[in-house]
């Protein structure tokens, strides 16, 4: 485990700030960020925020292809990759002065329901606005000098950068897990008296079901918990595992933050997801779409696409395309996530991008990418194929070589051919149910 404190990352910040304006970029500018699981990253990432360069922060799992197609659309000043590309920039000479709050959100790319992936940009923000989006989160999530933050999630993922910055801006500790598993967190748990964290449910799962038991997990006030739906018994099993109070729920994206919601809230009304968070209103459509009203400095658009960001927003409010419901009290449910996105280990999967590499591969007429629930990652990525000629293992062995590990499926089938609508769309949500394949949720 790596830890890093707030004055040594306040040094950090500042030499990658002076390695910035050495190379010539400039505040607005984009640098793109393919960085190690390093502690040092975060101090990256706040470095170039804290001086008005917005950091475009990529998975350095992606293969070469995927990497250059987000690398080409961003259009980035500086690009900063690996182990070598981030001492660099911790080693800037001389060192540069800081705005007190980051001036702007990482750009980030999501791909909605269209596989093609989109840049969410949100520009840089004046000093005063910058200032309020620190104090939310503070205030969201009571952020302090006394606090640890556990980071065991990629830092590449848009809530760990949150929780860890937000530590750190508010002077407190950050400790960073080589790689998760329940062993790790356990020692860590152990070793540093961890205070937050942030987990999606896969994590959850593995650490109040590991073999070698559950560490004491006193020290803890808040476990918030996103990034995919929680089933009732593991939510219920987190909230006897962690102190009183401690575990929270967000709904959010990329894009935004719709909601918080507590232990209480949720045993209240479980499934419930919260209510708005402050300075924000939900509602909901005739469709059900949900719509999340936010003050102007939560304004984003999707980079150099000015069709999807109107079809995005109403006025003050956005969308993601999520369905979901409000009870009289304003407290939200989630009936549906975006079409045909599969959420596995809390990471999105985007079936049109998996099915356009696998129908690449020779021998293959049809193919259908779809979810099928599963007890450790929420859901799990499966394909089925039609191409009576198609080696399965040899088509999976391939297809590693096509996209980023965690998109390849789980699981393969071959079928004769795919079940479809009246209107010829393949029912993707029913395949598992059509194929005859067993759920593993508990």
């Amino acid at each position: 485990m790596q830890r890093l404190t707030a004055p040594q990352s306040e040094s950090q910040q500042r030499r990658v700030a002076g390695a910035l304006r050495a190379a010539g970029v400039g505040p607005g500018e984009r640098v793109a960020m393919l960085l190690p699981r390093r502690v040092e990253a975060i101090s990256a990432i706040l470095g170039a925020l804290r001086s008005g360069v917005i950091p475009v922060v990529l998975n350095p799992a992606l293969l070469p292809h995927e990497r250059d197609l987000l690398l080409a659309d961003a259009e980035c000043s500086l690009v900063v990759a690996g182990d070598e590309g981030l001492d660099r920039l911790l080693a800037g000479e001389p060192v540069s002065d800081l705005a007190d709050a980051p001036l702007g959100r990482p750009m980030q790319y999501t791909s909605g329901t269209t596989g093609r992936p989109k840049g969410v940009w949100t520009g840089v923000l004046s000093e005063s606005d910058a200032r309020l989006l620190v104090e939310e989160e503070r205030d969201a999530w009571g952020f302090c000098g006394e606090d640890v933050n556990l980071v065991c999630s990629p830092l590449h993922h848009s809530a760990p950068i949150r929780f860890a910055s937000g530590t750190l801006l508010a002077g407190g500790d950050v400790v960073l897990l080589d790689r998760f598993d329940p062993v790790s967190f356990a020692d860590a748990v152990r070793a540093t008296a961890p205070t937050t964290a942030f987990m999606v449910p896969t994590h959850l799962q593995r650490v109040l079901t590991s073999p070698a038991g559950v560490p004491d997990l006193a020290s803890f006030r808040v476990l918030a918990h996103a990034g995919a739906p929680c089933p009732e018994p593991l939510k219920r099993a987190a909230i006897d595992a962690f102190p009183a109070g401690a575990v929270w729920e967000f709904y959010g994206s990329t894009e935004g933050q719709f909601t918080v919601c507590s232990s209480a809230e949720w045993e209240a009304r479980p499934g419930t997801v919260g209510r708005a968070r402050p300075g924000r209103a939900l509602s909901t459509d005739a469709d059900g779409v949900i719509w999340c009203d936010v003050p102007p400095r939560w304004r984003w658009s999707y980079w150099r696409d000015p069709e999807r960001t109107a079809a995005a927003w109403r006025g003050s409010a956005f969308t993601v395309g999520d369905i979901g419901r409000l009870d009289d009290d304003g407290y939200l449910f989630l009936d549906g996530r975006r079409d045909d996105l599969i959420i596995s280990g809390g990471v999105n999967v985007y079936p049109l991008e998996v099915e356009a590499a696998i129908v690449r591969y020779t021998g293959v007429e049809d193919v259908a990418v779809f979810p099928v629930d599963d007890a450790e990652w929420g859901q799990r990525v499966c394909a089925a194929v039609v191409g009576p000629s198609v080696d399965l293992a040899a088509l999976r062995e391939w297809l590693r070589g096509e996209v980023a590990p965690f998109k390849v499926p789980k699981q393969l089938f071959s079928v004769a051919d795919l079940p479809r609508t009246s209107t010829g769309k393949v029912r993707r949500s029913s395949l598992a149910e059509d194929l005859g394949i067993p759920s593993s949720r508990d």
